[in-house]
C-alpha cells in the first residue's frame, strides 16, 4: 500500500487524468478503502485543490477549476512535452518569451536527470526554419534564467561586438527579449557598472554557487536601458527622420526601439538605426505616414531603391 504522501500524489494524478471518477474506481486504483479516498480528498482540498463531489449511487469526484493555480502533477511524458513546448515559445518570438522562460527555469530545476536528457535529445534532433537571425541555444538561455532566479553570480565567456573575447563575472538581474534576440542585463563585478550582453554570444562556465543581493535598478528602467545600450553599440547605420504623425502614434508603432521626440502638432523626429538600411526603410513605410530623411544618406538611398522597385512593380501590373 502506498504511503500517505505518495498516495495523495497518485490520487491527484488520477483526478487530472480524466474528468470523473467514482469513489470505488479511485479506491480500486489506489488499493485502499472508500473511506480512505474520502479522507485523501479532504486533504487535497485543504491544500487548495478544488475537488468537487457528486452525491448518489453514481456519484464521484472531479477536479474543478479554482480561483488559484495549485501545483500540477505531470508524468514523465507530460513533463518532457511541457519543457520542449516552453522552450519553443521562448525562442520563437510569439509574444510570451519571458513568461515561458521563467516557467521553463522552474520546471527544469526539478526535472530528474533522465528527463533532462530526453528534453535535450529532442532539442538536438529538431530543426526549425528560421529567418536570417542565428538560432539560440536554449540550454544557455536556461542557464542564465536559472542564475537570475537563484540570485547566483554568473561566470561566462563572451564574444563582444567586433569579435573581442573576454571572461565575465556578473550579477544577473533580468533577461530582455527584443525582436529575435535575448539580452542579459547584469551588474559586471570587474567593471563595477551595469552591462548588457547578447545571450547568443554567451558561453556559461561552471556555476559559482555564490549568492548576491539584488541591486537597485537604473531609474530609466531595464528595458529602456537595454535598448539604449544596444542601439548605441550595434547599429551600423544611423539616421534621423521627420514623421508626419503624432509622437504618441509613432511611439506605439516603434515601441522602445527608437527615440521619438515631438516636433509640433502632428509631427515628430525619430532617431533610427539598423544593420540593413533597406530593411529599415521597408519597416518605416509601415507607419502609413509621410516621412522625410533629415540625416542619413544610407537610409535616403534605401528609400530611393524601394521607390524604384515599387514603381517597377506597378508598371508590370499595368501592362498585363
Amino acid at each position: 500500500m502506498l504511503e500517505t504522501s505518495a498516495r495523495l500524489l497518485r490520487l491527484l494524478s488520477l483526478l487530472q487524468l480524466r474528468r470523473d471518477w467514482t469513489s470505488d474506481q479511485l479506491a480500486g486504483r489506489l488499493e485502499v478503502s472508500s473511506r480512505t479516498v474520502r479522507t485523501d480528498i479532504s486533504k487535497l482540498r485543504s491544500l487548495g485543490y478544488p475537488v468537487e463531489a457528486r452525491p448518489g449511487v453514481a456519484g464521484g469526484y472531479r477536479l474543478a477549476a479554482g480561483t488559484a493555480m495549485p501545483p500540477l502533477v505531470l508524468d514523465d511524458d507530460e513533463a518532457v512535452a511541457v519543457a520542449v513546448g516552453l522552450g519553443a515559445v521562448a525562442t520563437r518570438g510569439l509574444g510570451a518569451e519571458e513568461t515561458s522562460l521563467t516557467a521553463l527555469a522552474k520546471l527544469e530545476q526539478v526535472l530528474p536527470a533522465r528527463l533532462r536528457r530526453r528534453v535535450e535529445a529532442i532539442r538536438e534532433a529538431t530543426s526549425v526554419v528560421r529567418g536570417a537571425d542565428p538560432s539560440l541555444d536554449l540550454g544557455i538561455l536556461s542557464a542564465v534564467a536559472a542564475a537570475i532566479r537563484s540570485r547566483e553570480r554568473f561566470r561566462f565567456a563572451y564574444t563582444a561586438h567586433g569579435g573581442v573575447e573576454s571572461s565575465r563575472l556578473v550579477e544577473p538581474h533580468r533577461l530582455v527579449s527584443w525582436g529575435s534576440r535575448w539580452y542579459l542585463f547584469a551588474w559586471d563585478l570587474e567593471r563595477d557598472d551595469w552591462r548588457v550582453f547578447r545571450v547568443d554570444r554567451v558561453v556559461p562556465r561552471p556555476p559559482t554557487g555564490a549568492r548576491f543581493t539584488p541591486r537597485t535598478l537604473p531609474e530609466d528602467g531595464v528595458v529602456e536601458h537595454v535598448v539604449g545600450r544596444v542601439r548605441r553599440v550595434t547599429w551600423r547605420y544611423r539616421a534621423r527622420i521627420l514623421v508626419r504623425a503624432p509622437a504618441e502614434v509613432v511611439e506605439a508603432a516603434f515601441g522602445a526601439a527608437f527615440e521619438v521626440e515631438a516636433a509640433g502638432p502632428g509631427a515628430c523626429r525619430v532617431e533610427v538605426g539598423s544593420d540593413d538600411p533597406d530593411r529599415l526603410a521597408l519597416w518605416i513605410t509601415q507607419l502609413d505616414a509621410d516621412v522625410e530623411v533629415l540625416e542619413g544618406t544610407e537610409l535616403a538611398g534605401a528609400f530611393e531603391r524601394l521607390a524604384a522597385r515599387l514603381q517597377r512593380a506597378a508598371r508590370t501590373r499595368s501592362t498585363d
